[in-house]
């Protein structure tokens, strides 16, 4: 299989290495060269634009960060499916809507080319290891086709049921997430005003029923406001999804939203 990849940032640049290292002849194309850069040493293919790359692909790999450069990428004379041949799979790994994946479903289903949605978790280093999560919505036989080549970052890689149903796993993943980690900062300053060392609570919580990734990350990059930096717009993004997808479905996110809905003020990101 020959696979393509777009969007070689903290994240995705690891992903696409360890296409190359094993084996997969692959091509890149990025907006900003300077990502480009660390594959220098690589057999990677180098291309001048989206169409141009997709001309040559089995497999194109999208990890941008929004619904917009998903539709910039795919779309218009420069973009994927101006040249991509049919039988091709276009994966999309960003966290978006559902909606998006299924719009660009439709539009490449009439040129023969299938959509999966395959967001991922875990962050560089995961993926640099090899044990990003990716989550799968599509086609079974489409999935088992590109599983190897998501076997190279990932592990597990699991497939949800149709296209859609990896975002919206996703967004609950980071719907929850976002919940953990203000009730992990509250429960920290709180320990902190009753005389107990946050690292020194971090330290046992973390090796008892009240652990929590959330809890792990906070110690890791300096607490809740340094994190609102880092991922405070893409949380309040994921959460505003989420959202919109209850509200369509007639439901609610209850006492997980309110808590979500706490942390976003805590960083300053308000949905």
């Amino acid at each position: 299989m020959r696979v393509g990849f777009i969007g070689l940032g903290s994240q995705g640049g690891p992903m696409a290495r360890r296409i190359v290292e094993a084996g997969y002849e692959t091509t890149l194309w990025a907006r900003r060269p300077a990502t480009l850069e660390p594959f220098a040493d690589t057999p990677a293919i180098l291309a001048e634009s989206p169409a141009a790359l997709a001309a040559g692909c089995d497999l194109v790999c999208l990890c941008v960060v929004g619904d917009a450069d998903i539709e910039e990428i795919t779309g218009g004379e420069r973009g994927l499916l101006a040249s991509m041949p049919p039988g091709g799979v276009i994966a999309v790994h960003s966290t978006v809507h559902p909606n998006t994946c299924r719009r660009l479903a439709e539009t490449a289903g009439a040129q023969g080319i299938s959509v999966i949605d395959a967001p991922v978790s875990g962050g560089g280093p995961a993926a640099s290891e090899g044990r990003l999560l990716v989550m799968v919505g599509g086609d079974a036989d489409v999935v088992e086709r590109c599983r190897p080549v998501f076997a190279t970052y990932g592990d597990p890689v699991v497939h949800l049921g149709d296209l859609g149903s990896g975002q919206t796993t996703k967004l609950l993943n980071n719907l929850l997430f976002t919940a953990n980690l203000g009730t992990a900062a509250t429960a920290l300053s709180l320990a902190d005003a009753l005389g107990i060392a946050p690292d020194r609570f971090t330290e046992v919580a973390s090796r008892g029923s009240a652990n929590s990734f959330a809890l792990n990350a906070l110690g890791g990059i300096g607490g809740l406001q340094r994190l609102a930096g880092l991922a405070g717009t893409l949380l309040q993004k994921d959460v505003r999804l989420i959202v919109e997808l209850a509200e369509q479905a007639g439901t609610t996110g209850g006492a997980v939203l309110e808590a979500a809905d706490a942390t976003l003020s805590l960083m300053g990101h308000p949905r």
